[in-house]
């Protein structure tokens, strides 16, 4: 993991690199059940002879297991006075109403809430050793707030994906 904090007279730059999600392990089990819930709906689509349906159903999940499959992309952030960088893309801070910070086992979040409605919330992953650095320059930029896994992070948590 690549670690740096430029301090300077009116700027502060830090460096990191994290994965993009937390890969969750999944077992044989996972897998068997997985086939078996697919092969459920399969079943179901042609017992009720929609063939659109069928596609669909087989579509995604083979989406969803090249999905899971994937090992997680390994992100280059840079944090400094216009706001965070992730590879190529700046997200500004204004474009953000507020941030928190979330635990997920041995790895901490900060998580965006954007100030657009529908909009999702960005989870950024950092390393504990630089979390006082990043949590104080977003700090001193937007409100702090608690946050909580909304359902569909809690299905994914439970689902494992």
């Amino acid at each position: 993991m690549y670690n740096k904090v430029i301090m300077g007279a009116k700027k502060t730059i830090i460096n990191w690199e994290a994965n993009e999600y937390i890969q969750r392990e999944k077992g044989k089990v996972w897998y068997v059940i997985f086939a078996v819930i697919v092969l459920a709906f399969i079943a179901l689509t042609i017992w009720l002879k929609d063939w659109s349906f069928l596609a669909l159903v087989v579509v995604c999940a083979v989406a969803l297991l090249l999905y899971v499959m994937r090992p997680p992309r390994k992100l280059h952030y840079t944090l400094d006075n216009k706001g965070l960088t992730e590879g190529n893309h700046l997200y500004p801070y204004s474009d953000f109403k507020s941030f928190g910070v979330l635990k997920e086992g041995s790895h901490y979040c900060i998580v965006l809430t954007p100030k657009k409605r529908f909009s999702l919330r960005n989870n950024v992953y950092f390393p504990e050793t630089m979390g006082e650095e990043i949590v104080d320059q977003f700090g001193e930029r937007l409100p702090m707030e608690p946050v909580k896994l909304d359902l569909i992070d809690q299905l994914i948590r439970i689902l494992r994906i």
